[in-house]
C-alpha cells in the first residue's frame, strides 16, 4: 500500500459513508466498506473495534457537521439575542438544506444515528452546551436573567425541536416555517429577559 493509500480512520470513514449510501445502515456491512477500499475487513477492524464502533464513528462525524459550524455563532461578538436567534435559524437551516439537498442521504443518517445513542447523546450535550454558553453570556452582560444557564440551554433546544429534529422532517417544506421558529425564538427570548419591577 503506497503512502498514498495509506488506511487511516477518516478514510476509512469517507468509504464508510459511501457504503451507506449505497446500501443503507440496515444493509451495509464492515465487509462491505473493507471491499470498497481494497483491504480486508480485519485493516478495518484495527481502527474500529466492531461495526457498531464504525457505526458511532460515522454518525458522530455527520453530527459534528452540524454542530461544528454553530461554535463561531455562539461565540459571536453581538448581544446574547441575536446569537441566540442566529444560532436556532442556523441549526434549523443546516437541517433542512441538508434534507433538501440529498433526502436519501439524510434519510440513512437518520437512521443511523437512531442506532448510534451513544452519538445523539452527545451530539445533544454539545448542542446544549452551546446555548448554555450563550444564555451564560446574555446574563452576564445582564440580558438574560435565568438561574442555571444548563437549564435553559436545554429547555430551549427541547422547545424549538420543531425546527430542527429529523423526526419533524416532513414539517419542514411547509410554507412560513421561517415565521414560525421566529415566533417561537421571540416567546423564548422575551422568557429570558432581566425583569425590572414595575
Amino acid at each position: 500500500m503506497s503512502d498514498a493509500t495509506v488506511l487511516t480512520a477518516d478514510r476509512i470513514l469517507d468509504t464508510a459513508e459511501e457504503v451507506l449510501r449505497r446500501y443503507g445502515p440496515a444493509k451495509a456491512t464492515v465487509l462491505d466498506v473493507a471491499r470498497a477500499l481494497g483491504v480486508s475487513h480485519g485493516s478495518v477492524y484495527r481502527h474500529f473495534a466492531s461495526k457498531a464502533a464504525l457505526r458511532e464513528a460515522v454518525a458522530e462525524r455527520w453530527l459534528a457537521r452540524v454542530s461544528t459550524p454553530l461554535i463561531e455563532v455562539g461565540a459571536g461578538p453581538e448581544p446574547a439575542a441575536q446569537r441566540l436567534r442566529r444560532w436556532l435559524a442556523e441549526l434549523s437551516g443546516t437541517k433542512r438544506r441538508m434534507a433538501r439537498e440529498d433526502p436519501e442521504l439524510f434519510d440513512n443518517f437518520h437512521q443511523l444515528a437512531t442506532l448510534s445513542e451513544g452519538a445523539v447523546a452527545n451530539h445533544l450535550e454539545v448542542l446544549a452546551g452551546q446555548l448554555s454558553l450563550i444564555v451564560a453570556d446574555g446574563v452576564a452582560a445582564g440580558e438574560f436573567s435565568v438561574p442555571d444557564a444548563a437549564v435553559a440551554g436545554r429547555a430551549l433546544l427541547q422547545a424549538t425541536a420543531r425546527f430542527h429534529h429529523p423526526a419533524h422532517r416532513t414539517e419542514w417544506t411547509g410554507p412560513g416555517l421561517d415565521d414560525d421558529l421566529s415566533a417561537v425564538v421571540d416567546l423564548l427570548v422575551d422568557g429570558l429577559r432581566t425583569r425590572t419591577a414595575g
